[in-house]
C-alpha cells in the first residue's frame, strides 16, 4: 500500500476505511466478544445463588467459555476464507442470538453451560473476522498504528460491560443480562446485513489448512506471541472472574463493581494512548513495547498483591490494564506478519491456539482466591516468554 506525495497517513487510513470498512461498525464488532464477556462477570454470583452452586462451578463458566471461543475462532477463520468476510459475520451473530435466547430461558445449569458453549462459539467471529478485514487492507506499521486506534476504542468496553451487567442483574438477575446480550447481537446483526461489506480480494485463494497448521505449528514465532497474548489476556479475565466474589468477601456494594470498569476503562485508555505516542513520536520497536508493558505488568501485581484485602486493590489493576493496551495490539500486528497470503486460515488457527491457552489458564485461576498471585504469576510467564531466545521458522 503506497501514499501520494504530501498525503498524510491518518488521511489515507481514513479514506479506506470510510471506502471500505465502516469505522463505528468496525469498533463494534471488534468491542463484542469483550463487552457480552464484561457485561456477563456481574452475574457469576447471582448464577452461583441461582442455580446452587459453587464459586467454582460459576467461574469455570467463563473457562469454559474460553475452550469453546477457541474452536470458533477456528471455524469462522476457515469460513472467512471460504465464504468470506461479510456472510460469515453474518451466520455467527444469528447464531449468537439464538443460544442468548437458550441462555435466558435455561431451566438449569446444564442447559445454561451449553448455550454459553453455543455463544461463545458464536461470539468469535467478533476476533477472527474483524481482524481478519483489517488484515485485508492494512500491514505493517499501518496495521499496528490502526490496532492502537481500537485499543482506545476498547477503553469503553470494561466501563460499558461492568456498568450495565450490574444495572441488569440489578434489575432482574442474570436473566436479564441475557436479554440485553440477545439485543446486543440483534442490533449487530442488523446493521451488519445493511452496511457491512466484503473485503476479502478478488484473486483470494484458498490455501490448504493442513500445509497451514504444519508452518505454525513449527514457527517459534507463533508460540512466542501465542503464549504472550494468552498471558495478558489471562491476568486481564482474571479480575472478571475473581473479582465480583472478592467485592462480596469485602462485603463491598455491588455497584462499586460496576464503577471500578471506569478506572480499568481509564488504565486501558492511557495504555493505548500510551502506546499510540510511543508509535507515532518516538518510533519504537513492538518488541521495545512488549517488554514496557510487562514490566509494567509485574510492578502493577506486586502492588495488588500488598493491597488485595482493601477495596484499593482495584487501583494497581488500572497498571494491568494499561499494560494489556500496550502489549496486545503490537504483538497482533507482528505475530501473521508471515502469513499475509493466509490470513483467514492463520488467523484461525493462531485463535485457536491462544483462546485455548486462555481457557486452561483460567481454570487454573478459577481454583484460586486471591487475584495478586495470580496476576503475579501470569506476569511472570510472560517475563520468562518474552526472554527465551526464538527465531521464525
Amino acid at each position: 500500500m503506497t501514499f501520494d506525495k504530501g498525503e498524510s497517513f491518518v488521511t489515507h487510513q481514513q479514506s479506506a476505511l470510510t471506502t471500505r470498512l465502516p469505522l463505528i461498525l468496525l469498533i463494534a464488532l471488534v468491542m463484542f466478544p469483550q463487552i457480552v464477556e464484561t457485561i456477563y462477570s456481574p452475574a457469576l454470583p447471582f448464577i452461583a445463588e441461582g442455580f446452587a452452586i459453587s464459586q467454582t462451578q460459576a467461574t469455570q463458566t467463563l473457562s469454559v467459555y474460553f475452550i469453546a471461543f477457541a474452536f470458533g475462532v477456528t471455524a469462522w477463520g476457515l469460513l472467512c476464507d471460504r465464504m468470506g468476510r461479510r456472510k460469515t459475520t453474518l451466520i455467527a451473530l444469528t447464531l449468537y442470538i439464538i443460544a442468548a435466547i437458550l441462555a435466558m430461558i435455561a431451566p438449569n445449569f446444564s442447559a445454561l453451560l451449553g448455550a454459553r458453549i453455543l455463544m461463545a462459539f458464536a461470539a468469535a467471529i467478533g476476533s477472527i473476522g474483524t481482524q481478519t478485514m483489517i488484515r485485508d487492507q492494512f500491514s505493517g506499521d499501518q496495521l499496528r498504528y490502526l490496532f492502537s486506534l481500537i485499543g482506545i476504542a476498547l477503553a469503553i468496553s470494561p466501563i460499558l460491560g461492568l456498568i450495565f451487567g450490574v444495572f441488569m442483574v440489578t434489575i432482574g438477575g442474570y436473566q436479564a443480562v441475557f436479554t440485553l446480550l440477545t439485543m446486543i447481537g440483534a442490533f449487530l446483526m442488523i446493521w451488519s446485513l445493511i452496511k457491512l461489506p466484503e473485503t476479502m480480494p478478488e484473486n483470494h485463494s484458498v490455501h490448504p489448512f493442513w500445509q497451514t497448521l504444519q508452518a505454525m505449528i513449527q514457527d517459534l514465532m507463533i508460540w512466542k506471541y501465542a503464549l504472550l497474548i494468552a498471558a495478558f489476556n489471562i491476568m486481564l479475565f482474571s479480575y472478571y472472574q475473581l473479582a465480583p466474589f472478592i467485592f462480596d468477601n469485602l462485603q463491598l456494594d455491588n455497584r462499586l463493581y460496576g464503577l471500578s470498569g471506569l478506572l480499568l476503562g481509564l488504565g486501558t485508555f492511557l495504555g493505548a494512548f500510551l502506546n499510540n505516542r510511543l508509535i507515532r513520536h518516538y518510533q519504537l520497536s513492538g518488541e521495545k513495547l512488549i517488554i514496557l508493558a510487562i514490566a509494567i505488568a509485574l510492578i502493577s501485581a506486586l502492588l495488588l498483591t500488598i493491597l488485595e484485602s482493601g477495596w484499593c486493590f482495584i487501583l494497581p489493576m488500572t497498571g494491568i490494564m494499561l499494560a494489556y493496551s500496550i502489549a496486545i495490539p503490537n504483538i497482533l500486528s507482528l505475530v501473521l506478519k508471515n502469513y499475509q497470503h493466509t490470513l483467514g486460515t492463520a488467523g484461525a488457527i493462531l485463535g485457536f491456539l491462544y483462546y485455548c491457552l486462555i481457557g486452561i489458564g483460567l481454570i487454573f485461576v478459577g481454583t484460586m482466591t486471591s487475584l495478586g498471585i495470580a496476576l503475579l504469576i501470569f506476569a511472570g510467564v510472560a517475563l520468562m516468554i518474552q526472554c527465551l531466545p526464538s527465531k521464525s521458522s
